[in-house]
């Protein structure tokens, strides 16, 4: 299967109370258990690259390259979006959709709405001819986000409609409470405000920051409409905690295959769990259907 922009899979989620995964790579493992637990949950999957993390992972055409071959090699029968994460500069998204990505966020949050409006809709507007699904943000996540340290600013009312309006995104990420990293106590969603913006732009809602909030909490939002989640933070804690206890195991071993793959096992799990509870397990097949009739 050839990767898909997220626009389709994340309208059928909202519209069926479910939501889309999006997990982040942080190298080569991410991509094999990301993948290899999509395919076995039956589940569509959004595969991302922060953008502060291009350079490491090579670039944007090695970082596209990789997917789509591992998509071909592992004969993939699931949909799946590779989208760039926070993208901080409109040149950032028009090269990740020039290499081939399938999906961009543009993140214009810090700048003024009006700022961050002009500069969505010339991302959108490069983005459409392509088939690439495009995603805006209106206010500030809090925590540890793309480098730097912030607190929380929710997404104004009156500027989420203007985003949707103005510049016709695919989905919005509205800040609502989420932080990026772990969390100091339990997090608190302002789900007022979220059900308010919900009713008000009608598309798909993205909700940052997810790993570590409660699942109560998670089926609220996807109530409300949020029918894209992004995880890093939990992927990468059980990566680095397997880590650990297989070089405590065995300190002598030189062997990266025999290090590695048990973390690479359990990030396919922490995967795996979190598809289950989105409720995206099992869906794929009624995605990729619609898909293919629009390709057709």
């Amino acid at each position: 299967m050839t990767l898909a922009s997220m626009k389709d899979m994340l309208e059928r989620a909202k519209r069926e109370r479910y939501a889309v995964g999006q997990f982040n790579i942080n190298g080569l493992c991410w991509v094999h258990a990301i993948l290899d637990a999509a395919q076995e949950e039956e589940s569509p999957v959004i595969v991302a690259a922060s953008d502060r993390l291009i350079d490491y992972l090579g670039g944007y055409r090695l970082v596209s390259a990789l997917v789509r071959t591992l998509v071909e090699e592992k004969g993939m029968t699931v949909p799946v979006a590779l989208h760039l994460d926070h993208g901080k500069k409109v040149e950032s998204c028009l090269r990740a959709i020039d290499a081939g990505f399938t999906s961009v966020m543009y993140d214009g949050s810090h700048d003024p709405i009006d700022v961050n409006i002009r500069d969505t809709k010339t991302v959108v507007d490069y983005a459409a001819p392509h088939g690439v699904s495009v995603e805006a943000e209106v206010g500030t996540v809090g925590g540890m986000e793309d480098g730097l340290i912030g607190g929380i600013n929710y997404a104004d009312l009156g500027e989420c409609v203007r985003i949707v309006e103005e510049t016709g995104i695919d989905a919005l990420a509205a800040a609502l409470g989420s932080v990026h990293g772990k969390y100091l106590g339990e997090p608190k969603l302002g789900f007022a405000e979220m059900e308010a913006i919900s009713r008000s732009v009608g598309i798909p809602l993205v909700l940052h920051g997810a790993s570590g909030i409660p699942t109560d909490q998670l089926r609220r939002a996807i109530e409300l409409g949020h029918a894209k989640i992004n995880i890093n933070t939990e992927c990468v804690t059980v990566w680095t905690e397997q880590l650990r206890r297989t070089l405590a195991e065995d300190a002598e071993t030189t062997e990266p295959r025999k290090i590695l793959t048990p973390s690479r096992d359990a990030i396919k799990a922490a995967v795996v769990a979190k598809m289950r509870e989105f409720g995206s397990s099992g869906r794929a097949a009624v995605v990729a259907e619609s898909l293919d009739a629009q390709a057709r």
